[in-house]
Order: structure tokens, then C-alpha cells, then sequence
């Protein structure tokens, strides 16, 4: 069995491949993926809940993968990632495993991708800034994979920790965009055609408010039922999407939350990726309108960027 880690991942990842490739997997049904499994265990030490995620897909008679992912919010705390895991990928046709691969770096990866696939269908053709809030690991993937749709001249970060923010700019020292550190939201919300968020913050961050005609609103993080990075207002002033249904509307509290307080109905969600990638529904029809992606994450996902990079690096 192939051991496949964070370095050879980070080598061999391919985000214009990536998204072409995720784009016909949401077009096609041959994928299947079962609900994935969400379990909130208790963690006394930290007086808070972790969360354990199980994430199958198969492509019968080829490949199937699972996901086993950890998420421990207090982490920071340790000098320790939030989110770690593994990924197995399997021979569909005779059962035996082919690769062990480094879940979180995947993980990065195919949410990066799969927030620029949306953005290829909501957001301005023409958009040239880009603002990021949050400092994490997959802030620099989510910057370099929008990069890959749009022409990104200008890129704005926000985070808690100024010398996270730092750390993100310095990452980002040789691509072909400008990083600048930002003092707020607010400014960054200003200057960007692009907003996306990635954090695990259980209070709304971005302000309806604030938005512009235009806008672009790229929504990764608040991953369980009681998290929101948006309030009320985003989602009002917006032309709603989301990655699929059947997790969005239960899972993350950006979604559940405007929707059982009836400030949104399941109605206002336009389309999801596989009805946009289908052409079954349009995405963004005029300058003006604010679009709303609201990505959860996918096992198809997982299970397609996970057989990129098996193959890439077997190619080697």
C-alpha cells in the first residue's frame, strides 16, 4: 500500500485539472455517495465537542475512497491543526487499498477546487480582487484556486492573528497577485469582488450590510448546525447556492439556521453544483446580483482529487 503525504500532495496538486475534472464528476451520476457520517464526540479536557467525519464514494467498478476525518476546534491551542485525518483509496474492482493519503492536505485541496468551480459559475467573469478571511491552512489554497478562474490581480487578508495573516501573505510571496494584510472585514469587504471565508467561527463575521452589487460571497467554513460565518442579511441580499442539498440543509448553520428561523425558505436556494455542472440551472445571469456559495464539503470530491494525485504521482 502507497503512503501519500502532505509534501507530495502540495507537489503534485493541479487546481485547473482539479476543477475540470469535479466539474464533469457533478455532471455525471455514476459516482455514488452515501450521507456522510457526522459524529460530535465529547472532549472533557477542552469542555467542548470534537467531531469525528466518515466520507464514502465509490465509482463502481473502479475506485472508492473514505475519509476519516477529526476536527478539535481548541487546537490552535496546541500548535496543532484543527482538522487532521487520513484517506483511503481503494480498488473498486478487486477491494484491495492502493493509497493512504494525508486527509487534510487533500482535504484543502478539493474544497479549494470545488469553491472554484462554484466561482465559475457566480462570480464576475471580470473579477480582479480577491479578499480572504481567515488564516488557516486552506486560505492560501482557496486564494490560488480562485486564481485559477479568475484574473486575480489583488488579494486582501483578514484574520484574528495579524501574524497568521502575515504568514498567509508571506506563502503567497511568489504568485502573480498582490497580498495585502487588512486591519478589518469591513475594509476588506470594500475592495473585493471575491469574498471568501474559511474559518470556525460560531458568530456571523460578514455583515449583508456591507456587501456590494456585484459581489461574490464564497462561504467554506461553519461546518455544524451552530456555526454561521454570514448573517441574516447576506443571505437576503443574495442569490443563494449551495455545493448539495441533502448537507447543506443539515449541516451547517450558514443554511439550517435562516431556514428554521423562516428567514429563508428551501425555496431561495437557486441551485446546487450538480444541477449548475448539469446545466440543469444558471448560475449568475447579471452583473448586480450578490451570489451566495454555501460549501460543505462532498465525498465525490474527495474520492476525484483523491485519484488525481494517485495518479499524478504515479506517473513520476
Amino acid at each position: 500500500m502507497q503512503f501519500i503525504d502532505k509534501q507530495t500532495i502540495e507537489q503534485n496538486y493541479d487546481f485547473p485539472e482539479l476543477i475540470s475534472r469535479l466539474k464533469l464528476a457533478f455532471a455525471d451520476s455514476s459516482v455514488e455517495v452515501p450521507m456522510r457520517h457526522h459524529h460530535d464526540y465529547a472532549n472533557p479536557p477542552e469542555q467542548e465537542d470534537s467531531t469525528l467525519l466518515l466520507m464514502p464514494a465509490w465509482d463502481p467498478g473502479k475506485d472508492l475512497g473514505v475519509k476519516m476525518v477529526t476536527v478539535s476546534p481548541n487546537n490552535g491551542e496546541y500548535q496543532l491543526p484543527s482538522i487532521q485525518g487520513l484517506y483511503l483509496l481503494f480498488d473498486a474492482h478487486k477491494g484491495y487499498c492502493k493509497s493512504l493519503m494525508d486527509a487534510k492536505s487533500l482535504t484543502a485541496f478539493r474544497t479549494a477546487a470545488t469553491s472554484a468551480l462554484a466561482s465559475s459559475f457566480l462570480s464576475r467573469k471580470d473579477s480582479k480582487s480577491l479578499f480572504m478571511i481567515g488564516t488557516g491552512a486552506l486560505s492560501p489554497m482557496l486564494i490560488k484556486a480562485h486564481a485559477a478562474v479568475r484574473p486575480i490581480e489583488q488579494v486582501y487578508v483578514w484574520g484574528r492573528s495579524p501574524i497568521k495573516a502575515d504568514a498567509v501573505k508571506a506563502e503567497l510571496a511568489g504568485e502573480s497577485f498582490t497580498v495585502t494584510v487588512v486591519d478589518s472585514i469591513a475594509e476588506g469587504i470594500e475592495k473585493a469582488d471575491i469574498v471568501s471565508c474559511a474559518t470556525l467561527s460560531k458568530t456571523p463575521l460578514i455583515s449583508g450590510e456591507l456587501l456590494r452589487p456585484g459581489q461574490h460571497l464564497d462561504m467554506v467554513g461553519a461546518y455544524k448546525p451552530d456555526m454561521r460565518e454570514a448573517d441574516d442579511q447576506c443571505l437576503l441580499r443574495s442569490k443563494v447556492f449551495i455545493d448539495h442539498y441533502a448537507g447543506a440543509l443539515k449541516e451547517t448553520g450558514d443554511i439550517k439556521i435562516p431556514i428554521d428561523q423562516g428567514v429563508i425558505t428551501t425555496d431561495d436556494i437557486q441551485a446546487d453544483l450538480f444541477e449548475l455542472c448539469k446545466g440543469e440551472r444558471t448560475g449568475r445571469q447579471n452583473d448586480i446580483d450578490i451570489t451566495f456559495f454555501k460549501s460543505v464539503g462532498h465525498a465525490l470530491e474527495d474520492l476525484i482529487a483523491a485519484t488525481l494525485i494517485a495518479e499524478r504521482v504515479n506517473q513520476e
